[in-house]
């Protein structure tokens, strides 16, 4: 062929790499870089004449494709999950308690199931935990099969659990003697929020941890925030729990009130909406609430495990919560009118029951 390669040999050879798996196109592609498979783009280019495919590492937020591990599927952790899979392009390997679980979002997504949460986390640059409470989070993260025994020097572990800020420094001291970082990460946003995608993600640890991890986490939401050391960002998210139990609580007793005077409620939201009452709450939920249906969103039995967090920390810091505790109180009455499952609305159905 002599010094330099002949141009049909180039076409040849060019075509061939545009057929091959390294050129297929995702549903999903890469919205930071040109396509291409797992951790690399190949990038087509000529050397003394001939045809080269080079392989690149891809690039998210500035850095390389991760290793990833996400421990916990459930309304929230799969769809999370499956983001960073298809979002973020990383190599996502997960673990679920009911391993069919697991084994449902690797056929969905491509990634991995583990059968431990260790083997999950073996080799992974970010591990991710999205369980009930704190005995689960000990269970998934400091047993011998939990994901600090599994975990590499220099690689972050972040906790998306609504969990107390206590455990959270307690998971911070633990990775941190295994050289790993630490980011409690508890999410707002609900169900719909984590299908799609714009989760709001406080954040509390180091800052050189946040750093390396935000842009990870970038993938499943649309606001990521460090609010301070390791277990701040559980105080946050009980701040926003503490603000969403009083505004149903107004949302509710004031749709109740109307329906009581003979008021059209649809017609009472459209203006009161647009001035200082206004809402997510009441944007989001009034036509439910109206309407006697409470499927939407996060459920009572969810609620009343965050509320007694807070209320735990609020008896530890000294915090005055009368409202929150009253709030409490009535979801313990929805829990006892059967509605566990209903959303966090079902308040109105307290006040509506005859």
């Amino acid at each position: 062929m002599g010094a330099r390669c002949s141009w049909k040999w180039r076409a040849a050879a060019w075509a061939s790499a545009r057929s091959t798996h390294l050129f297929r196109r995702s549903s999903t592609p890469d919205r930071n870089g040109p396509a291409g498979n797992g951790r690399f783009s190949p990038e087509p280019a000529f050397r003394g004449g001939c045809f080269a495919l080079i392989l690149r590492p891809r690039k998210f937020g500035g850095r390389s494709m991760a290793r990833v591990a996400f421990i916990g599927l459930g309304v929230m952790g799969f769809p999370m999950a499956g983001h960073l899979r298809e979002k973020g392009g990383h190599d996502v390997t997960v673990y679920n308690r009911t391993a069919a679980k697991a084994e449902d979002w690797a056929k969905k997504f491509g990634g991995k199931a583990a059968a431990t949460p260790a083997e999950a986390a073996k080799d992974a640059d970010f591990v991710f935990t999205c369980v009930g409470n704190d005995d689960d989070l000990r269970s998934v993260t400091l047993t011998d099969t939990g994901v600090l025994a599994g975990m590499k020097a220099g690689s972050i572990l972040i906790d998306n659990t609504t969990a107390s800020a206590e455990v959270a420094r307690e998971l911070e001291a633990a990775a941190k003697a295994k050289g790993v970082g630490f980011v409690d990460a508890p999410v707002s946003g609900g169900q719909a929020g984590a299908e799609n995608g714009v989760l709001t993600v406080m954040c509390g640890g180091d800052e050189a941890a946040f750093d390396k991890a935000k842009p990870v986490i970038d993938a499943y939401a649309r606001m990521v925030g460090l609010m301070g050391p390791a277990g701040a960002g559980q105080l946050t998210k009980m701040m926003n729990q503490i603000c969403i139990a009083g505004v149903v609580q107004g949302l509710a007793e004031a749709i109740h009130f109307g329906k009581q005077s003979g008021l059209d409620i649809e017609k009472v939201i459209e203006v009161i909406s647009k001035g200082a009452a206004g809402s997510w709450q009441m944007e989001n939920r009034y036509k439910t609430m109206n309407a006697g249906k409470y499927d939407f969103g996060f459920a009572v039995d969810w609620m009343r495990k965050d509320l007694d967090i807070v209320l735990t920390e609020a008896r530890r810091n000294g915090a005055k919560l009368p409202l929150t505790a009253l709030v409490d109180q009535f979801y313990g009455d929805v829990q006892a009118m059967g509605g566990n499952r209903w959303d966090t609305s079902s308040l109105l159905a307290r006040l509506d029951r005859k």
